[in-house]
């Protein structure tokens, strides 16, 4: 019997062959694409429309996507005991997706991303401050030496300095977001968490976005709406990439978006990275994957012992 349910399966496929760590490598360059294209589609929007516009449409398409599985599982799946961390992780994700938003519309497409790859380096801080977790030398080091880099991109772009710092504290809310899902995630199913976000994210955003509001175009809103449905992309793939591989093997394809952020500026904007950009942003990337690859390497330890 063994042998004729042998001779029956059918044979491994050309994905399933490949290493899990190279389809997790796949999955996030994927995933950095999906997202490049999602930032090329906020900052072509944002010419013509207003950051806080563009992040309430977003929130509203968030519920949206989200509803079908609600009503899948039940609307007694949104029962909560946490509904204020609900509304605080909206706060800091809302503000954290309009200041990015405001950023990829005022800066360079290659500059915005770039600066959004420093959520590695406040998380350092935010661990110490919220968590309670033990942070060594070698880590503080990789922290200074990041924001360092962060110096030297913000100095060379002082025409930008406003919306190099909106991008800096849309990385420091994005980083505070981590906070608030690690502590949700005891309790609360991810649907939970999506839907009251979009509900929360929405309505903070509203007000903002009545003030200059503007009635969009139907191909302008079917141009977010395939912005979202990319966004929404990128997080699948990302997950994925990080079920299948290790961590320490996916994340460094993570910073592709740089790259594929940067000739997407050029292409379609002209836009033409100077040499301390990328002087910066290598010195921020590398930080950040240290930084990365030495909390992967304590968390083992941890586990073997």
């Amino acid at each position: 019997m063994t042998e004729v349910a042998a001779e029956d399966a059918e044979p491994p496929g050309f994905w399933d062959k490949i290493p899990p760590n190279a389809q997790g490598a796949l999955w996030m360059l994927l995933g950095g694409a999906f997202f490049s294209v999602m930032s090329l589609v906020i900052k072509y929007l944002g010419q013509e429309l207003d950051s806080f516009q563009l992040g309430f449409i977003r929130a509203v398409f968030g519920i949206l996507v989200v509803l079908p599985f609600v009503l899948k599982k039940g609307i007694g799946s949104l029962r909560t005991k946490v509904l204020k961390l609900h509304f605080g992780r909206a706060v800091v994700g809302i503000s954290g997706m309009l200041s990015i938003f405001y950023a990829v519309t005022h800066m360079p497409l290659a500059d915005a991303v770039a600066l959004t790859f420093t959520r590695p380096l406040f998380l350092i801080l935010l661990a110490v401050l919220f968590l309670g977790e033990i942070v060594r030398w070698r880590r503080w080091l990789a922290t200074f030496v990041g924001f360092l880099g962060v110096l030297i991109m913000v100095q060379a772009n002082a025409d930008v300095s406003l919306a190099s710092g909106v991008a800096l504290f849309g990385a420091l809310m994005v980083a505070l977001v981590s906070v608030f899902l690690k502590k949700l995630s005891r309790t609360e199913d991810p649907i939970t968490m999506m839907f009251y976000f979009g509900v929360f994210g929405a309505m903070i955003a509203f007000i903002p976005a009545m003030l200059v509001w503007q009635t969009p175009t139907w191909q302008q809103l079917a141009i977010l709406a395939a912005g979202a449905a990319v966004g929404s992309g990128a997080n699948y793939c990302a997950i994925r990439a990080f079920s299948v591989a290790e961590a320490t093997a996916v994340a460094p394809f993570d910073y592709m978006r740089l790259i594929f952020s940067g000739i997407l500026g050029f292409l379609i904007f002209q836009e033409v990275p100077t040499f301390w950009m990328l002087l910066g942003a290598s010195i921020i990337v590398g930080s950040s994957l240290y930084i990365v690859q030495r909390e992967a390497r304590l968390r083992k330890r941890e586990e073997k012992s």
